[in-house]
């Protein structure tokens, strides 16, 4: 497992939506968001989810002009730690981060990873909601 998780809006809009929120907290314990994206959310966060903006907010501006402003606090925050893995679903995001050399994954990737750890045990029900 990764040790720094970074969610962008997508990925916690999602499984808010489809009533599947903890399934995150299940697969990988304790993830890091951005006010950016907290805002963007627009629900309280639970406390397993910390909030943490990027320092380099020259580099986050600079991303910006090749992403939305969430993505880019999420891509500039994930260039601080050693060992990240973004959930990012937003195409145009995950073919930035993968250019960084960042570790990428999204929703669908995240309903795999649960049922490959037998959290669930099936992944249609989850993507027909």
């Amino acid at each position: 497992m990764h040790k720094t998780i970074i969610s962008d809006a997508s990925t916690l809009i999602l499984f808010h939506k489809i009533d599947e929120f903890i399934l995150l907290q299940k697969v990988y314990g304790e993830l890091i968001t951005t006010p950016e994206i907290a805002k963007e959310f627009g629900e309280v966060l639970p406390d397993w989810i910390k909030i943490q903006s990027a320092a380099d907010k020259k580099y986050q501006d600079f991303l910006f002009t090749q992403v939305d402003y969430g993505e880019a606090s999420a891509i500039a925050l994930a260039s601080e730690f050693e060992d990240v893995l973004l959930l990012l679903d937003d195409l145009k995001a995950r073919k930035l981060a993968t250019q960084l050399k960042f570790r990428i994954t999204g929703t669908l990737g995240v309903i795999h990873r649960a049922k490959q750890m037998k959290i669930i045990d099936k992944v249609k029900p989850l993507i027909d909601k």
